[in-house]
């Protein structure tokens, strides 16, 4: 998002009329996000087994990662028998996977689409450079540690992990949601002053609202 489109304006309304709209007000919530309680007994363990389930996919690709994430929709892998699918928005998806090296400048567009995914919602990092920096861990302009601006509840370590291991590691998320532990969306919520203050740390030029539900 640039400042073009966060800076106020003047739109003209159907009447004919000249209103004058605030994106940050008018197009943006304005309030932190507030932790969800789960439902109680069965009724919440049939929601997780649901949930764990279908695995809507939003692919995060910087790099050689985001190949790997390709084979497995063949035929060869068909993860789709598992329940797990891709999906173009962040609106339509309930698992971030996000793969390669992330820079500055990505780590913007990172931080926007996870707080536009619905809840709840479960973040994988897929290989060294997303978990740890891997070549890049002392980079200037690469960040080492992506649980200081996200919850991550799956790490898929390796440059870069066979399909084999995406595999392995949507199950073992799958074993996290159905157990209750996928709590990562509550996680931020509550931490969120903690996750925004690492975030500004790192992105200089912030044009962009606090709050992108």
């Amino acid at each position: 998002m640039g400042k073009e489109y966060i800076e106020k304006r003047t739109v003209i309304s159907p009447e004919g009329n000249p209103i004058e709209v605030d994106p940050l007000k008018d197009y943006f919530c304005d309030a932190a996000p507030k932790s969800c309680k789960s439902a109680s007994g069965i009724i919440e363990k049939f929601a997780n087994w649901a949930r764990s389930e279908s695995l809507w996919v939003l692919g995060f690709g910087t790099g050689c990662g985001a190949i790997e994430m390709r084979p497995l929709m063949t035929p060869r892998f068909d993860a789709y028998r598992f329940g797990i699918q891709w999906r173009p928005t962040p609106r339509q998806a309930s698992v971030f996977v996000i793969s390669g090296y992330l820079s500055v400048k990505t780590l913007k567009r990172v931080v926007r689409s996870y707080e536009q995914m619905q809840n709840p919602k479960f973040v994988v990092a897929l290989g060294s450079c997303t978990i740890n920096g891997g070549m890049y861990w002392d980079s200037y302009n690469t960040i080492n540690r992506l649980d200081h601006y996200m919850p991550v509840d799956v790490y898929i370590a390796g440059c870069m992990p066979r399909p084999e291991a995406l595999l392995a590691g949507f199950d073992k998320l799958k074993h996290i949601i159905r157990e209750g532990r996928g709590e990562g969306a509550n996680k931020y919520a509550e931490n969120f002053d903690w996750y925004k203050g690492n975030q500004k740390k790192i992105i200089k030029d912030w044009d962009m609202p606090d709050y992108n539900w």
